[in-house]
């Protein structure tokens, strides 16, 4: 039953990310008809990507990562939990507050250290305008993203998943608003974003205080266990910073070819639909889920919870792997092409889209291994492993530049993807057998690849059946709809067919998922 559990729970939080890419992808789809890949969607996007950067260095990245664990530990040996996680958000609340002081100052160096390329025309000025305004949402979510913990390591997934939708929501308000009222729009998207930070934060926190942990702010104390989460969390912290130069080196890359930033923005929003669904969701469940199997012992039980998470994961972001891949095109075409967004823009996007789409494998399964290293406390050799990474991506997107131009930014971060997943499972290996693939993995992942290539097949032969109605104005949601609607069936029919899985298997969960009650 627990192994239901965490299914279903993946499934509560893919459920609500799902939604709130959707709405993602709307925001995204009024984003590329207003304003195309032009100076102004270029800065914005800037200006959006540096909280978000630090975000996920601070909050959902390495602070996270070394609180669930410790957090999930307390509530499973009846320890002060709640006061340690009182503690921990004083702490963090100091240190986002100054280091959001200073990236108010120092806005015009960040933005530089983002995107050099911008230097010398407008789009320099309106991003550091543009991030002066969104950065305070770091404070916001970062703080949202401890009280999205400790809901998660008490079984409460729902609320957490919710907070996302938010920020889609009001980045669309905003669109409409500024279009309505004649404001500038990328004045008007900059002010929803910690409007909406302060919307997610109300939501986690109400839902934290019904849970039985009504944090409220407090003078920071240094105290034994905070000093205990520092020492862990550095090195998470120092790894985290490394992923978040990865980014840098894309953006960099990006910034010196017009619209290349647009480009790979909007490709990022295609791939990140599968691992924000699945990736992310699996992350969410099974850190806190090790941890506390790791407190009582449970060697086959966490076991079976890694096979499971990997299993479950595979199954659905194989597919969509193959799919991005054989129809990028159409994909780009119908969302995205319009009004500002050109046929050229489409190309470049669908190009970036497939190379990305090749990683993805890889960052799911990076969500799965990485949970084995961070419930142990162990946040040394996953920083080892970042830096690896880091000279792989770098070295890739500078030496290819020459020849694969702005694509040389997506290659160099595939690879590194490829690579981290290739070293945590060589890292994972010392942890003993409960670490190992089971012999139902091992037996269902072949016949996962299979279904998911008689997809891809399917899928490319369609494409070309439905090309007139992909171009027609009227038809072509609906094409791309029927598209995908066969490739679902033509995947879950097969794999079905050859016993890659059980369709029982995700109707069990999702039953478990709708009826579970809060944990106590």
């Amino acid at each position: 039953m627990a192994q239901v559990r965490l299914v279903a729970g993946i499934l509560t939080v893919g459920g609500w990310t799902m939604l709130s890419r959707i709405f993602g992808f709307a925001r995204d789809i009024a984003f590329a008809a207003t304003l195309g890949s032009g100076p102004v969607a270029e800065a914005f996007m800037i200006a959006l990507s540096l909280p978000n950067l630090f975000r996920r260095f601070f909050a959902e990245g390495a602070f996270n990562l070394a609180f669930v664990p410790m957090f999930a530990r307390k509530l499973e040996g009846g320890d002060d939990a709640a006061g340690f996680a009182a503690d921990a958000m004083s702490g963090l609340a100091v240190v986002v507050g100054i280091v959001m002081a200073l990236a108010m100052i120092l806005m015009p160096w960040l933005v530089w250290a983002m995107a050099s390329g911008f230097q010398g025309d407008a789009r320099f000025g309106m991003a550091v305008e543009f991030g002066r305004i969104t950065f305070p949402y770091i404070l916001l979510i970062s703080l949202t993203a401890l009280l999205s913990g400790i809901l998660n390591a008490t079984g409460r997934f729902a609320a957490a998943a919710v907070a996302p939708v938010v920020l889609n929501l009001c980045l669309l308000a905003a669109t409409g608003l500024a279009l309505w009222q004649g404001w500038p729009v990328g004045i008007a998207l900059s002010w929803s974003v910690p409007v909406a930070g302060v919307g997610q934060l109300a939501l986690v926190w109400w839902a934290a205080a019904r849970a039985g942990y009504p944090l409220m702010p407090r003078r920071p104390r240094l105290t034994p266990d905070l000093k205990r989460l520092a020492l862990v969390a550095a090195p998470a912290m120092l790894a985290g910073g490394v992923s978040q130069i990865n980014l840098l080196v894309g953006r960099q890359v990006a910034s010196f070819f017009d619209g290349a930033v647009a480009w790979l923005s909007y490709a990022d929003r295609l791939y990140q639909l599968p691992l924000g669904v699945v990736g992310v969701a699996i992350a969410v469940v099974l850190l806190p889920d090790l941890s506390r199997r790791l407190r009582a012992g449970d060697a086959a039980g966490g076991q079976a919870s890694l096979n499971r998470a990997a299993e479950f994961g595979l199954a659905l972001t194989i597919p969509a792997t193959v799919a991005l891949m054989v129809i990028a095109t159409p994909l780009v075409q119908v969302l995205f092409q319009r009004g500002a967004f050109s046929a050229g823009d489409t190309a470049a996007t669908a190009l970036s889209v497939v190379i990305y789409a090749a990683g993805l494998p890889a960052l799911v399964l990076h969500k799965v291994l990485q949970p084995l290293f961070y419930a142990r406390e162990d946040t040394v050799r996953p920083f080892r492993y970042a830096l690896v990474c880091l000279f792989a991506n770098a070295g890739l997107a500078v030496a290819l530049v020459p020849v694969a131009g702005f694509l040389a930014a997506p290659i160099g971060m595939t690879v590194a993807a490829w690579v981290m997943v290739a070293l945590l499972w060589h890292g994972s290996r010392s942890m003993g057998p409960q670490t190992a693939p089971d012999a139902r993995f091992r037996a269902r992942l072949p016949r996962m690849l299979v279904a998911a290539l008689v997809m891809g097949v399917v899928l490319a032969a369609l494409a070309v059946l439905l090309d007139g109605p992909l171009h027609s104005p009227h038809l072509r949601y609906l094409a791309l709809l029927g598209l995908v609607a066969a490739g679902i069936v033509t995947y879950f029919g097969t794999g079905t067919l050859i016993g890659a899985f059980r369709l029982a298997e995700f109707r069990a969960a999702m039953r478990r998922g709708a009826a579970a009650k809060p944990a106590p």
